[in-house]
């Protein structure tokens, strides 16, 4: 896609500024951006990706990464894509390991879960390891320190999440939004940001349009984690209440606004026997102070930001359906 950004021109919008509250929905956005790149992008399009057609000619241009070919170019964009969904899929993986101690009777026998996180653990890490071997043939040194340092963002991210204090019941972190965003920065939005910047490095453009990259990137991720943060206050259509965290967007601003003790009230107050969650009583409590349009607001705030990137670029369909991922993630009923 980023290839296709900078190699095409004349088509597509001219000003990307400010958010409508309407626009494609995702699968159109996706479906659109893929018919721009040539196929599927996800790695996990199995139908397409292993079709024979499509294998013979991936396993011939996979030769020709180490080489001086005209085509070497394309093959690296291409094949920075697969690391970057390796990557992304080995560490949803390995956040599927379950800890052993906290498991009850009803959760299925023991043995079963420890053969289930050591199958996590090995499949997640031969599925990095193949990252990391795509990721050395690529002969680009700042390419690979780009996505290394990426890893490590997520490693910290992740300990982040899992290293909540005992108090409260380990339900939901002391942390205000500006902590949230560097959290969530490691975690979900630093492998897309420094693989946007790597593709500019591989395609040999200058610094700033790499950081423009890396800025659109950035933004584009933290306003999909906003939206999917808010998805279980703004459906219309679910009858049931949808479970969420009590450490999303949402929650977190909503404690800034009331304050900490009020909202460890309030979450006592929806804990019925057992410990379980009234979600549906928390959710009303949430939607009822300014958490939830604060969210909105932020949302559109970072999809702004991320559109603000996209203008360095020339128009083109690429560009264009770049914009149209933005507007798709910002986009509420």
């Amino acid at each position: 896609m980023w290839g296709a950004l900078l190699r095409r021109g004349g088509r597509g919008a001219g000003s990307l500024r400010g958010l409508v509250s309407v626009g494609p929905p995702w699968s159109q956005v996706v479906s659109e951006a893929e018919k721009i790149v040539g196929y599927p992008t996800s790695f996990m399009s199995l139908r397409c990706l292993l079709s024979d057609e499509l294998s013979n000619i991936a396993m011939q241009v996979r030769k020709l990464v180490g080489t001086k070919h005209p085509l070497l170019d394309t093959a690296r964009q291409r094949s920075l894509a697969e690391i970057t969904e390796l990557i992304h899929t080995a560490f949803l993986v390995h956040r599927g390991i379950v800890n052993i101690g906290e498991l009850k009777s009803c959760d299925g026998p023991l043995k079963d879960m420890q053969f289930g996180n050591k199958m996590a653990v090995l499949s997640g890490d031969f599925l990095l390891a193949n990252a990391c071997t795509s990721l050395a043939q690529l002969q680009n040194t700042k390419v690979v320190e780009l996505i290394s340092s990426a890893i490590g963002d997520l490693v910290q991210g992740i300990y982040y999440e899992n290293s909540k204090s005992s108090e409260e019941n380990c339900l939901t972190d002391d942390i205000g939004i500006s902590t949230w965003k560097e959290q969530v920065f490691l975690s979900h939005s630093a492998l897309l940001a420094k693989s946007c910047q790597a593709a500019m490095e591989l395609a040999k453009h200058s610094a700033e349009i790499q950081d423009m990259a890396f800025q659109y990137g950035k933004h584009m991720s933290m306003s999909h984690k906003l939206h999917s943060d808010l998805q279980p206050f703004v459906k219309e259509s679910s009858s049931d209440t949808m479970a969420f965290s009590l450490n999303s967007a949402p929650a977190v601003l909503h404690q800034e606004f009331l304050g900490r003790e009020a909202w460890i009230k309030q979450i006592r107050e929806a804990q019925g026997k057992g410990n379980k969650m009234d979600y549906k009583k928390l959710q009303e409590a949430i939607k009822a102070g300014k958490g939830v349009t604060s969210a909105i607001d932020l949302c559109r705030c970072h999809g702004n930001r991320a559109l603000a990137a996209l203008e360095r670029f020339p128009p083109s369909e690429a560009r264009a359906a770049l914009a149209n991922i933005v507007y798709a993630v910002t986009r509420f009923p």
